[in-house]
């Protein structure tokens, strides 16, 4: 009898071991590690536990291993944490944007045919325009669903060029997938579109939240958020704001190093 995984969103669902064991390998654990990691965690598992439950013991396992390997893995969590900073997530859609070579703003006022739109980020390169709308969720269980996606298309077809763009840190509806592919909006969720997510891009451009980093607890994240340093990039520039934050010493030369090796292409750690 397959041991059933309570998901996020309230479903169960039988435990796939191989899906555990990709989300490892993809963070960049060793394969002989994320093996190990997988077989330890099979070994311990009972009926009904909780995604976040396995996440939680495969992330104590993999930090133990390699700190930017648990800090890949513990990403979609790290972005959940911008719902109690106050932190924008249309702000953090438009430094992704910005890293890609866009030019970008936020909180902008759109004149349609009809009336003025807010658009949460407008998004150009040459004559290319996007405007999005950034869905940002503090559960993962949370899907962004079809009601959303017919206001944003309302709202485009309202300004009258340019495409639509919905972004949201977790996942779709199928209908709101179905009527976007039909309807010509963009999406960009946690694992949509395939080969090209939000998380997929986030790791390419390597546009990590200090959120993200082991070496900082809690209390530290909250604090250098409240400073508005969210981008771990950002931190070898705001050293002082590091130190409010009661990280000096060989303590911070570690989150620095940190900071590197998740932060600069084609280093690691």
């Amino acid at each position: 009898m397959s041991i059933l995984v309570a998901k996020a969103d309230g479903t169960n669902e039988p435990y796939d071991p191989e899906k555990l064991l990709i989300s490892l390998k993809r963070a960049g654990a060793d394969p002989h590690i994320a093996q190990q990691i997988a077989k330890d965690i099979e070994n311990e598992l009972w009926s009904g536990i909780t995604t976040q439950e396995i996440y939680s013991r495969a992330f104590a396992r993999l930090r133990e291993a390699k700190h930017t390997a648990a800090a890949r893995y513990s990403l979609k969590r790290a972005i959940l944490d911008f719902g109690p900073s106050g932190f924008p997530f249309e702000a953090y859609i438009a430094e992704l944007y910005k890293t890609e070579g866009f030019a970008v703003k936020i909180d902008q006022m759109v004149r349609g045919k009809c009336v003025e739109h807010e658009v949460d980020v407008v998004i150009s390169k040459g004559d290319e325009k996007i405007y999005a709308e950034a869905k940002f969720h503090n559960a993962a269980g949370f899907k962004t669903d079809l009601k959303t996606v017919l206001y944003v298309k309302a709202r485009i077809d309202d300004i009258g060029h340019g495409r639509g763009l919905v972004a949201t840190n977790t996942k779709f509806t199928s209908k709101a997938i179905e009527y976007s592919t039909c309807a010509g909006l963009e999406l960009l969720g946690w694992d949509y579109p395939q080969g090209n997510t939000l998380h997929d891009r986030i790791d390419k451009a390597k546009v990590y939240p200090v959120t993200a980093l082991t070496m900082l607890s809690g209390r530290e994240k909250t604090a250098l958020l409240s400073e508005r340093v969210v981008l771990c990039n950002a931190l070898p520039e705001k050293t002082d704001a590091l130190a409010r934050a009661g990280v000096t010493g060989a303590r911070a030369d570690a989150v620095f190093e940190e900071v590197g090796a998740l932060c600069v292409p084609g280093s690691d750690i």
